[in-house]
């Protein structure tokens, strides 16, 4: 394989219809521009591309929620989340959007250009239809049980508990998000990208690197996740994918039958790359297809593992149509962050908003970045505590890094009024550290370049330990009076690690490696000076030393603790979910429509009730736990919900043949659940 003249680096097309969380930075974008801040500072040619994704069903979905345009939708998140990137450092070359007229020129001419070469096949098929709503709905329009894993709430084109990608006809069950209603079949024409003939050579891709006879990719770099994933899609049978949608938002299908039609959004979304690409290039003076048609270039998609099958099978295909297009060399796809021990989850508000974290931690963007890249979910799914994110800043940056930075400015202020000393005599210490400060950029780049970031990043904090413990080893402060000439050398020492620390920890910490160069008077050298050990000359004049790290005080991680919780927990007033279970195990419940008819107390038992319960089909006696808030004669004639396969057992010498369905306030009060309009006993409850 060849070494690469220019770097082509993609991250997932965040949504437009709401804003970035910490499981979205850590899963894509922290990763991925390390990846580029690395190559940059490595003196690469790199395109670092991103963007809004403006379309789908879910930008509609959010639209009809909120009684506003799709377009105010998109505006609102595009720029909220731009803001959120910036500020966060994420260095993006581009940040475009995908409904911009160039973006929908460029996936109409690539739709054309596949279509000519027959690519796809046309065909009418039945797509679910809303009667009440007179639409077809997209997959995203369609929820129901998971075939696969049994999750409830599957959508129509992907699973988000098992990653399974899927057809919303294979769902059980299915519901429109619309009307909450059963949706019918109903016959609609679409174009169709025939996976099934891409099977072979995807799957010599894949595991082999192998694309039109050349090897150009390394199978063994692939993360194992990403092959797995990939190779289960392909062993399971490839089948023809829709890639047209009957919306009125997106990108208009670009032919003659295609009125009242868009491009599916999976095959829309990656196209975003290239046109984004496309603009970049416009406005700078270079050839974007420099960027994706060179085999001279290396192609990467940052991602999480929702999205893997979209960016190793789906859109390669689509690459593999079009005329030069490069595949990708490496999909490095996360797993998922999640947030204080339990899965993040937007509806119910568990999670940490990076709009939040910015305005309630300024000038601490950095600290977030390190954090999460500390903690990236590289291999497994990881989790994001605000303790620990106390204890890494105020342990790790602020005892170690920031400790040994701010002892090497005051004791070179102190001794020397700020100008560097010489060095000479150099003992076994010295040269052993020496020998760290080069070796240093060799394993970070290493970890770097096997997408390795969290090893990468400790590679980095290595080194500051090491200049933490040679300053406590050698004690300058008391060698000073003994033996000033070896504090010297000391000193010198010192400011070249910390020089080090500047370059090392750029694509990590990037505004704290600017302001460590600041402190130092020196512009911030690219990579190639790293690891060498006289970056800070003789009698050079360093600035006014001032703290780079703050602690975090107990008072303020205790403060959003406590607003998570509020937030997403409602203060813990309400019981956790239980344990999910499959629909075939909810449909062994008989659940029927009963009438209380008499009711009675249970001697020496101040909280049962016993009921005689009409339930359609027979009369049977329950023992319910409601005599604290209900009186016998109170109950009688009451439509009640109840359970009527459970099997009996013996409370107080009574036998109980069911259970009355019950709802229970945080106060502990109970009320029946009944129906909200007349309606017979014994009719079932689903």
């Amino acid at each position: 394989m060849k070494t690469p003249k220019r770097h082509t680096i993609t991250a997932a097309l965040p949504y437009a219809n709401g804003p970035l969380h910490l499981g979205h930075l850590a899963g894509v974008y922290i990763s991925a521009d390390i990846y580029a801040r690395f190559l940059r500072s490595n003196g690469e040619d790199v395109a670092f591309i991103c963007g809004s994704d403006e379309h789908g069903a879910a930008i509609t979905l959010r639209a009809k929620k909120e009684n506003k345009s799709p377009k105010e939708i998109v505006d609102e998140y595009h720029f909220s989340n731009k803001d959120i990137f910036e500020k966060l450092g994420i260095s993006f070359d581009i940040y475009d959007r995908t409904s911009s007229k160039h973006h929908h020129e460029t996936a109409q001419e690539l739709f054309l250009e596949m279509d000519k070469k027959g690519a796809f096949v046309k065909k009418e098929s039945e797509q679910y239809f809303d009667e009440e709503y007179q639409q077809f709905l997209a997959d995203r329009y369609i929820t129901g049980q998971c075939p696969k894993c049994g999750y409830q709430n599957a959508y129509g084109d992907q699973c988000e508990k098992c990653g399974s990608a899927l057809s919303s006809s294979e769902l059980i069950h299915p519901i429109s998000t619309l009307s909450g209603k059963s949706p019918q079949l109903k016959s609609t024409t679409h174009w169709y990208l025939p996976l099934d003939r891409h099977e072979k050579w995807l799957s010599d891709w894949i595991q082999k690197g192998i694309y039109n006879g050349e090897q150009v990719h390394s199978p063994e770099n692939w993360k194992n996740q990403v092959v797995g994933q990939c190779m289960s899609w392909i062993k399971a049978g490839l089948q023809p994918r829709a890639i047209t949608r009957d919306l009125d938002w997106g990108v208009s299908v670009p032919v003659q039958d295609g009125e009242g039609k868009v491009l599916y959004v999976w095959f829309d979304a990656p196209i975003g790359y290239i046109s984004a690409t496309k603009k970049w290039a416009n406005e700078n003076g270079k050839s974007w297809e420099d960027y994706w048609k060179s085999k001279d270039t290396n192609l990467v998609h940052f991602l999480a593992k929702d999205n893997i099958v979209f960016h190793t099978i789906i859109f390669p295909a689509i690459l593999s149509e079009l005329d030069g297009y490069i595949l990708p060399t490496n999909v490095p796809a996360n797993e998922f962050l999640n947030l204080e021990g339990q899965k993040l989850s937007t509806s119910r508000n568990w999670a940490v908003w990076g709009k939040d974290y910015i305005t309630e931690f300024p000038n601490q963007e950095d600290i977030l970045r390190y954090v999460l890249c500390s903690i990236a979910p590289e291999n497994k799914d990881s989790d994001f505590s605000w303790k620990d994110f106390q204890a890494r800043n105020n342990n790790e940056l602020c005892s170690i890094f920031g400790n040994f930075v701010n002892r090497t400015l005051v004791l070179t202020k102190k001794y020397y009024n700020r100008v560097t000393p010489s060095r000479n005599n150099l003992l076994k210490v010295d040269i052993e550290l020496l020998k760290t400060i080069k070796e240093t950029p060799e394993n970070i780049a290493q970890a770097i370049s096997s997408f390795r970031f969290r090893d990468a990043q400790g590679e980095a904090m290595k080194l500051a330990r090491a200049g933490n413990k040679y300053l406590a080893d050698t004690e300058p402060w008391k060698l000073i009076k003994t033996d000033p000439e070896r504090v010297k050398t000391i000193m010198n020492i010192s400011l070249q690690i910390t020089a080090n620390l500047a370059i090392v920890f750029e694509p990590f910490m990037p505004k704290k490696a600017l302001e460590l160069a600041e402190l130092l008077n020196i512009n911030l050298p690219r990579w190639d000076q790293a690891g060498k050990d006289q970056l800070i000359n003789e009698n050079h004049i360093i600035n006014e030393p001032r703290i780079l790290f703050q602690k975090i005080e107990d008072e303020k991680i205790d403060e959003q603790i406590k607003k998570l919780k509020n937030k997403g927990q409602k203060s813990n007033k309400y019981p956790p979910m239980k344990d999910e279970i499959t629909f075939d195990e909810f449909s062994k419940m008989d659940l029927r429509v009963g009438t209380i008819t008499a009711a009675e107390k249970i001697e020496k038992a101040d909280k049962l009730l016993k009921l005689t319960v009409d339930t359609g089909i027979d009369v049977r006696t329950v023992v319910s736990g409601i005599a604290e808030h209900f009186k016998p004669q109170e109950v009688i004639g009451q439509k009640v919900s109840i359970l009527l396969n459970l099997t009996p057992r013996k409370i107080r010498g009574v036998e109980s043949q069911g259970m009355i369905l019950m709802a229970e306030t945080e106060k502990g009060e109970l009320a029946f659940i009944s129906p909200t309009k007349e309606i017979d006993t014994g009719n079932t409850i689903r």
